[in-house]
């Protein structure tokens, strides 16, 4: 089940959305704190927390998925946004700095393709910022907000998923540990301070993982069959003993 561009927006505009926004915002910046000159592109929603990236990048704009609509971004300037498929962006190879994903990835439909257009538009030295439901998490089981719906993650299955299509996770980290009640006060007024008692105490119920990763250009050396293109057997040709190699070589072993 997909929700709408227009209910993220509303849910956003809420005060429990507001404090979910401040507190993830802070987390994207403390792993992102200079972008200056960088290319940056948003997936899914993110234009809340490219807001606070976009005055320290050369370029930012978003990219939201067909399925679940679009919306005009920045409001009151020129529209940096546009609609496409996940596996069809319309983004030249190799030519972001950054991509921030957030409710985006637990939305996609085939995640392998999703990943993979990724790759393909960023640089080499490029970076990813993935932010998805932690599936231990209460946030996963809030229906009623956009964190309950779509896919929820694992640490481990998050790693999993990006190792397998070709990024290098980085950093993790955890966030959204207090409990998604808008009807109470008291909760309200104490996120905050739940939120850095959780992180200290509690990691595991964190609501969303927020996970850096970064462009694998090279394919590992792994055994046969693991899907690597390099194989076990060559890892010694590969390392080279100091000796030249003739090509009429042939190992005593065969």
């Amino acid at each position: 089940m997909h929700h709408s561009i227009d209910d993220i927006d509303k849910f956003y505009n809420s005060d429990i959305g507001g404090i979910v926004q401040n507190i993830l915002c802070t987390k994207i910046r403390g792993l992102w704190p200079d972008l200056h000159g960088y290319r940056v592109m948003g997936c899914g929603y993110a234009m809340p927390y490219l807001s606070v990236l976009d005055k320290r990048t050369d370029r930012s704009f978003a990219m939201m998925l067909g399925r679940q609509g679009a919306m005009h971004w920045p409001r009151g300037g020129k529209n940096m946004t546009f609609l496409c498929d996940e596996d069809r962006i319309p983004i030249e190879n190799a030519s972001l700095d950054r991509v921030l994903m957030v409710h985006y990835l637990e939305y996609c439909n085939d995640l392998r393709l999703s990943l993979r257009e990724i790759w393909r538009v960023l640089k080499p030295n490029g970076r990813v910022i993935i932010v998805v439901p932690n599936r231990m998490g209460m946030w996963a089981r809030a229906d009623w907000a956009p964190l309950g719906h779509g896919r929820p993650f694992t640490q481990v299955q998050l790693d999993t998923v990006l190792r397998d299509n070709l990024f290098v996770p980085e950093t993790h980290k955890g966030a959204l540990f207090f409990p998604p009640l808008p009807g109470s006060p008291v909760m309200m007024k104490s996120a905050n301070l739940i939120e850095r008692m959780g992180r200290n105490f509690f990691p595991f119920i964190a609501g969303v993982h927020i996970m850096e990763a970064s462009k694998q250009i090279y394919a590992r050396a792994d055994k046969p069959g693991s899907g690597s293109a390099v194989f076990e057997k060559t890892k010694g040709i590969l390392a080279g003993n100091g000796r030249p190699v003739p090509q009429s070589y042939v190992s005593e072993k065969n």
